[in-house]
């Protein structure tokens, strides 16, 4: 992915890692669109950046994301690029009763419908251009759950395999398909996070990410900081250590 001259398309661009890969793409000479539910963070975010498009959408709801699909292409038909990063994060209990699923269709369809609903609206778009990328936001808790966050993290495992075989649907054409997977970063994504000493500070991460785009270092398409490795890798590397570091011994 080029660091600069896009037109680009950020879910949940208002706040947390959206809000800051926004405006550090935008720094950069790109065209930013963000979108998100709330409309008051979005023009806040967008008054602070000249020049920055928004728009609202909820994710959850799959005639709007497909009527939006429609629609960002028409008033920007230079775009070239969607970051899928719009989720939410709840703790459920599973032994609860009664159980609300309604939580976990609410994360589902967010975390993982949404983005398979936009990229279908949006590909045939994408696919005309002679250079494009999709990039999903998935997370380190893919590979390793964090066992309090059970749906999310199914949601986040779910879309890492789903962006494997888009991409190798996609190998032949302009598009590239690109996975950033974060580690704990201290942002509102969940309540403790943004003051939790063990979660990255959303600066340093926004930089390293940047870095790595800009050096074209995504091996196997995806983008890992340093500290989303031992989650990443913990398969090859002691995946019983690491889980257990995130949730406890039993």
């Amino acid at each position: 992915m080029n660091i600069t001259g896009n037109t680009i398309l950020i879910t949940g661009g208002g706040t947390g890692i959206g809000r800051a890969l926004a405006e550090a793409l935008h720094a950069r000479g790109n065209q930013i669109i963000i979108t998100g539910r709330r409309e008051g963070v979005l023009r806040e975010t967008a008054a602070a950046n000249p020049g920055m498009a928004w728009a609202t959408l909820d994710m959850e709801d799959a005639a709007a994301v497909a009527d939006f699909g429609a629609q960002v292409v028409k008033d920007h038909p230079a775009l070239n690029a969607v970051i899928l990063n719009a989720g939410i994060m709840k703790a459920e209990d599973l032994k609860a009763q009664p159980f609300d699923l309604a939580v976990v269709e609410a994360i589902i369809a967010t975390n993982l419908l949404g983005p398979i609903r936009l990229t279908a609206a949006l590909l045939p778009h994408l696919t005309a251009q002679p250079k494009a990328t999709v990039m999903t936001v998935t997370s380190g808790l893919a590979f390793v759950p964090l066992t309090a966050t059970p749906t999310y993290n199914a949601t986040k495992a779910a879309l890492h395999s789903w962006s494997q075989s888009l991409r190798h649907q996609l190998a032949n054409t302009g598009v590239e398909v690109l996975e950033l997977a974060p580690p704990g970063v201290a942002t509102d994504l969940m309540p403790g996070h943004a003051e939790n000493p063990a979660s990255m500070p959303l600066a340093d991460y926004t930089a390293e990410v940047i870095g790595l785009i800009e050096r074209g270092e995504t091996p196997r398409g995806e983008i890992l900081v340093e500290r989303v490795k031992p989650l990443r890798f913990a398969e090859a590397n002691g995946y019983e250590a690491v889980f257990e570091q995130l949730n406890g011994a039993h």
